[in-house]
């Protein structure tokens, strides 16, 4: 090998190690995911059940713990706390208006995650009700991708959940009258 077929291998050689090294590093993963469902019920009788407070009424296992107002009750801005097992997460209402069918919520979980929720009501009949949730979830750190990836491919898939959840809580109500 001639010394200068030697520099230029030399200098291929150099020039990949230096691309693969410029790589971008990872970015955390942002996604977005939507599910619809239709509760049969009037919008006034269904918005409520999307306030914070209310929502234990018919969500398994959801016990926000109110900073704000206390004593809790459901209404713009209020702010409270949900516990994830080893994590908490600090959630704020941002947007609370019933009668027109629009209720949202940020919340983060420090180090891991933010998250955006937007529920939006209509009312498709005397007695029927569209909703469609989104869920925008953003990882703090690329090591939480995988995480937010499952987290997001759930949320999707959670309309069945929440309408079956909702009608029958509903449906428990009308009986007890």
């Amino acid at each position: 090998m001639t010394l200068e077929t030697l520099i230029i291998t030399l200098g291929m050689v150099a020039g990949t190690v230096a691309a693969q090294s410029s790589k971008p590093a990872a970015q955390p993963l942002h996604v977005r995911n939507t599910f619809d469902f239709t509760v049969h019920a009037p919008q006034n009788a269904v918005a409520p059940l999307f306030g914070a407070h209310v929502e234990r009424k018919w969500a398994e296992g959801w016990d926000p713990q109110f900073v704000y107002p206390q004593p809790a009750e459901d209404k713009a801005g209020e702010v409270f706390t949900v516990n994830h097992g080893a994590h908490s997460s600090t959630w704020v209402n941002t947007a609370l208006d019933f009668e027109k069918g629009h209720i949202q919520y940020v919340y983060v979980i420090p180090d891991a995650m933010a998250v955006l929720i937007d529920i939006r009501l209509t009312s498709t009949g005397k007695s029927e009700t569209h909703a469609s949730v989104t869920y925008e979830r953003t990882a703090l750190s690329p090591d939480l991708n995988d995480h937010v990836r499952k987290q997001g491919e759930s949320d999707a898939k959670s309309g069945p959940h929440w309408q079956q959840a909702i009608e029958g809580y509903l449906a428990a109500q009308n009986k007890a009258r």
